[in-house]
């Protein structure tokens, strides 16, 4: 079975997938789209879950850093909702707090240009989420 990772943005939605074993996640892309509308996505997250026999979605969770859930959060629960109804899979929530930070930090190591990272940005914070989830599951430190 895999999994599906997702980084939420206002534009964006970074997508990673695990591996079979559901032990490495690789960041696969990133879905660009007008700010609020978030509906449009979930036929694109639908074709892929069928696509690659997705068993469920790890979506990241943005808390802010006092452990409060503000507006990005409460927007991430209402998308968490209208994707487990229309894709029919468990959705599990991953705090994600500093995981695009992380992301960028990579990127930078990586030595990409501006332009380079800002297209990859979303989808290698969906990995960490990913990541993230899938060595917790396997009771592992991360």
């Amino acid at each position: 079975m895999r999994a599906l990772g997702l980084d939420l943005g206002t534009r964006t939605l970074g997508i990673s997938m695990s591996d079979t074993t559901e032990t490495i996640a690789s960041a696969l892309t990133t879905i660009r789209f007008e700010e609020g509308q978030y509906k449009i996505l979930l036929p694109e997250l639908k074709k892929l879950i069928e696509e690659y026999q997705v068993g469920y979605m790890v979506l990241g969770f943005p808390k802010n850093m006092n452990n409060t859930v503000g507006e990005r959060g409460e927007t991430t629960l209402e998308f968490k909702e209208m994707l487990s109804e229309y894709c029919n899979v468990p959705v599990f929530l991953q705090d994600e707090r500093l995981s695009t930070v992380e992301a960028t930090h990579y990127l930078l190591e990586a030595d990409l240009s501006r332009k380079k990272r800002k297209k990859k940005v979303d989808s290698i914070a969906a990995n960490i989420i990913l990541q993230t989830y899938l060595d917790k599951k396997k009771g592992m430190k991360s």
